[in-house]
C-alpha cells in the first residue's frame, strides 16, 4: 500500500483493536507496523493477533511489519495491610526491605535484593511512575532507609525506578526468554528489548533470536543514554521510550536527548522510533491537544523513522481517530518546504565506503535531475537503509526477493518494498525496477529512475553499481543489448 508520507506509524494492539475489522481499518488509515505488547495477553491471544495481521497482509497484497515488545524485568513493592495504601508525607522516614510482612506507613517489602546490592546513600528511588520520590539515607544487603522527598499514596505492587545506578539485572527475565522464543517461532519481524542498560543486554537477546527477528533497543534508562553509542552499534534499531525516560531523568532533559539519539540513529542508518504519550489525550478524546500535535510534528521534523501510538490505539476509545490524526500530521509536515530544508541540512557527510558513495550519488542525481524514484535491490536490507539515511526527496522503491526483508524494512523511513524474483544479472534488475516503478505509480514509461544494486547479485552489503534508466524496458534492451 503506497503512502503519501515517508515516516512510518506504529500502532499498538490491545483490547480496543484485536479483531480483523479494526486492525484492517487501522492499516488502511495509516498503520504500517503493529506492536504486540508482551506485558499484556496470553500467548494464544498474541498468536491470534499475529494471524489476523498476516491475513490482512495477504488480503491487501503489501508487507506489514510486526513488532513484539518484551516486558523486561518489573521492579515493584509488595503489598500493604491497608489495601488502599498509605500516605507518605514529605520529610517522613520510610523503609524498604526484604521482609515479606504486609507494609504500613513506615515500611514495605521490596522483593529485589539486587536493588539493595547496588544502592548507595544519596541514591534516589522513584515509586509509581515518579509520583513518590525517596532519597536513600542508609542501606544494606536487605534494607534501605529513606526520606520522603515527594509524598503521595503508595499502594500494592507499585513500580519502582532506580535512576542513579546500573542495576545488576539482566534485561531478559525468565518470562521474556519464553516470550522471545514464542514470538520468534511465530514469525515476528522485530523484537523490542526493554530495560536495556548496556550492550551486553542486546547481544544476549540477539544470540537468542539468532537472526529470526531484528533487535530494537528501548532507551528508557539513564544508563542506556550514557552507553548509547555502544548500544547502537549492536542494535538493529532504537526506540526512544520517553515515558520511563521522563520518570528517571528530569523532564527537561528528554527533548534534547530525543534529538541527539534520533540524529545518531540516522547517521548509523538504523531505524529509530519515537514513542510514548504522543497523542495521550486521544485515549479518551476524539481530538488531540495542540501540544501533542506539535510533539508528533517535532519527531517528524527531526527525521525519525517512525512515531508510535501506545494506549491510544491499544486501549483507548478512539483508535481509528488516533491513527488518522497521526497520518494527517505526518502528511502535512512532510509537505512543508521547511521539512525538506531540515532533511537536507541535517544530512551527514557521505561515508567512505563504496556503498556510501553509491547511495549518496543516487540521491544527488535524483534530486538534481528529473528522476522519479530511487530503486535499490537489497538482499539483507542494508542498501535500502543506506538510501533511507540520505532522506531523499524522491520515493525509495526497494526490490527484494525476501519477504522477511520487506517486512523489516517497513519500519524504515521512506521505504516502499516490492517482492521480486531472485535475479542474477543487473540488466534484469533494471528491467524489474522499471516495471515496478510503473506498476506502483511512481513513474510513467517516459520517465527515468535511478537503480542501485550490488554485483555479484544476492550478496548482502555489496552495493557497488548505479544506473540512470528509462522506465520503458524496451529502451533498456535497445540501449544495452548485453
Amino acid at each position: 500500500m503506497r503512502r503519501s508520507r515517508n515516516v512510518k506509524i506504529v500502532a499498538t494492539l490491545g483490547p480496543a483493536s484485536e479483531d480483523y475489522e479494526t486492525i484492517h481499518a487501522l492499516h488502511l488509515a495509516g498503520a504500517d507496523v503493529f506492536r504486540l505488547n508482551m506485558s499484556h495477553g496470553s500467548h494464544e491471544e498474541i498468536r491470534e493477533k499475529h494471524k489476523i495481521i498476516r491475513q490482512i497482509e495477504e488480503d491487501t497484497g503489501g508487507s506489514i511489519c510486526i513488532l513484539a515488545d518484551l516486558q523486561g524485568p518489573k521492579l515493584r513493592v509488595g503489598v500493604f495491610a491497608n489495601e488502599e495504601g498509605e500516605m507518605l508525607e514529605e520529610g517522613a522516614k520510610f523503609r524498604l526491605d526484604l521482609d515479606k510482612a504486609e507494609g504500613d506507613a513506615t515500611r514495605v517489602n521490596l522483593p529485589h535484593p539486587e536493588i539493595f546490592a547496588a544502592l548507595e546513600p544519596g541514591a534516589s528511588l522513584l515509586v509509581n511512575d515518579g509520583k513518590i520520590r525517596l532519597k536513600v539515607d542508609a542501606c544494606g544487603a536487605d534494607f534501605a532507609d529513606c526520606t520522603v522527598i515527594a509524598g503521595g499514596v503508595i499502594s500494592n505492587r507499585k513500580g519502582v525506578n532506580v535512576p542513579d545506578v546500573v542495576l545488576p539485572l539482566a534485561a531478559l527475565s525468565e518470562k521474556d526468554r519464553k516470550d522471545l522464543e514464542f514470538v520468534c517461532d511465530l514469525g515476528v519481524d522485530w523484537l523490542a528489548l526493554s530495560f536495556v542498560q548496556r550492550p551486553e543486554d542486546v547481544l544476549e537477546a540477539s544470540d537468542l533470536a539468532n537472526g529470526r527477528a531484528a533487535i530494537l533497543s528501548k532507551i528508557e534508562k539513564p544508563a542506556a543514554v550514557s552507553n548509547f553509542d555502544d548500544i547502537l552499534k549492536v542494535s538493529d534499531g532504537i526506540m526512544v521510550a520517553r515515558g520511563d525516560l521522563g520518570v528517571e531523568l528530569p523532564v527537561q532533559n528528554v527533548p534534547p536527548i530525543q534529538k541527539r539519539l534520533v540524529r545518531k540513529c540516522r547517521s548509523a542508518a538504523k531505524p529509530v522510533i519515537v514513542a510514548t504519550q504522543m497523542l495521550e489525550s486521544m485515549i479518551e478524546s476524539p481530538m488531540p491537544t495542540r501540544a501533542e500535535v506539535s510533539d508528533v510534528a517535532t519527531a517528524i521534523y527531526e527525521g525519525a523513522d517512525a512515531v508510535m501510538l501506545s494506549a491510544e490505539s491499544a486501549a483507548g476509545d478512539y483508535p481509528m481517530e488516533a491513527v488518522t490524526t497521526m497520518n494527517n500530521v505526518a502528511t502535512e509536515v512532510e509537505q512543508d518546504p521547511t521539512y525538506a530544508q531540515i532533511m537536507v541540512a541535517s544530512r551527514d557527510a557521505p561515508g567512505t565506503t563504496i556503498a556510501d558513495a553509491i547511495v549518496s550519488a543516487a540521491r544527488e542525481i535524483a534530486e538534481k535531475t528529473d528522476i522519479k524514484a530511487i530503486c535499490c535491490f537489497s538482499q539483507s536490507g542494508t542498501t535500502a537503509a543506506l538510501v533511507a539515511r540520505e532522506r531523499p526527496m524522491v520515493p525509495i522503491l526497494t526490490m527484494t526477493p525476501l519477504k522477511s526483508t520487506a517486512r523489516r524494512l517497513t519500519l524504515t523511513w521512506g521505504t516502499n518494498c516490492v517482492i521480486t524474483d531472485v535475479l542474477e544479472r543487473f540488466k534484469m534488475a533494471v528491467v524489474a525496477s522499471a516495471k515496478a516503478a510503473r506498476a506502483q505509480g511512481y513513474a510513467g514509461p517516459e520517465d527515468q529512475i535511478v537503480v542501485t544494486a550490488g554485483v555479484p547479485f544476492n550478496v548482502p552489503g555489496s552495493t557497488n553499481i548505479l544506473r540512470v534508466a528509462p522506465c520503458d524496458e524496451r529502451l533498456i534492451f535497445n540501449t544495452d543489448p548485453e
